[in-house]
């Protein structure tokens, strides 16, 4: 369990404590030999850190042949968990660069070893700091706010059918059965260099939000609405645990991953289904 300040919405200036809940889960699937997403998230024990840093989490989407998907979004969390942490810029500043770090280091493994030649990963980044969030991504791995009982996609994905979607080709329900739904745009690896899409301005976080993260073999089996509803009937693990299940019962045609960290008031008697500061998930 996890205490970090967050300022009261009262306008007096005093501050009240929440505790965040973390919860992080993957699953091969049902047809993959290997499961190439890979998840993180850190809370650092050093209170000067937390307060100016906050919580890091990480879901990556590796793609690429043999092992190589695998390597791909090991590394993604690896670099970007450490260059977050080492960087004495600001949260956005030090989010975007520890991103396009890892872009770069992905990219000089995949041109020296052939046998990671075109590898790469999606990755989406949520930070929450004090009393607000910060979210970063690359591809189409997602990021949900399920606030007030309704459910936000906050993260707009770089892939074909989205594009489509902008240009008035297609309509968001055509896109989720595409046969080019799965045709990503940008990945980390692909390129020397990438654009990550980061928030302009950090969101302020409230009491009761729930925050998940999640690789597309969650989200093209599991609807929005049943997500949002795992999440406000249940705990972050109780909610990763249904999410993934609903998606094998589907066919788990692809890996999944799913990280749900909920903002609750102090003493709202949810436990941290792990006591590690530091935990990562990959198969």
């Amino acid at each position: 369990m996890l205490n970090l300040l967050k300022k009261s919405m009262g306008g007096n200036g005093a501050q009240v404590a929440y505790e965040v809940v973390v919860s992080m889960q993957t699953d091969v699937g049902c047809v993959r030999e290997v499961n190439e997403d890979c998840g993180r998230y850190t809370i650092p024990s050093d209170p000067a850190e937390l307060a100016g840093k906050g919580v890091l989490a990480i879901v990556a989407d590796g793609m690429g042949g043999h092992s190589a998907g695998e390597v791909a979004s090991q590394m993604a969390v690896e670099v970007i968990s450490r260059a977050y942490y080492e960087s004495s810029a600001d949260v956005q500043t030090a989010l975007k660069r520890a991103i396009e770090k890892a872009n770069r280091e992905i990219h000089e493994a995949s041109v020296k070893n052939a046998s990671q030649h075109g590898m790469g990963t999606t990755i989406v980044a949520l930070v929450l700091q004090q009393d607000l969030a910060y979210a970063a991504h690359v591809g189409d791995s997602r990021l949900y706010l399920v606030r007030g009982g309704e459910i936000y996609l906050m993260t707009e994905d770089h892939s074909a059918v989205m594009e489509m979607v902008k240009r008035g080709l297609l309509s968001l329900s055509e896109a989720r059965h595409h046969a080019d739904k799965n045709v990503i745009l940008r990945a980390l690896g692909s390129h020397p260099a990438v654009e990550v899409s980061i928030w302009e301005e950090p969101l302020p976080v409230r009491e009761g939000d729930c925050f998940l993260l999640c690789s597309d073999g969650l989200y093209d089996l599991v609807e929005d609405d049943e997500i949002r509803a795992a999440v406000v009937e249940s705990g972050p693990h109780a909610a990763c645990e249904k999410l993934i299940g609903l998606a094998k019962e589907r066919g788990g045609h692809d890996n999944i991953t799913v990280g749900i960290l909920a903002v609750n008031p102090p003493g709202g008697g949810l436990k941290s289904a792990r006591e590690t500061r530091q935990w990562e998930t990959s198969q």
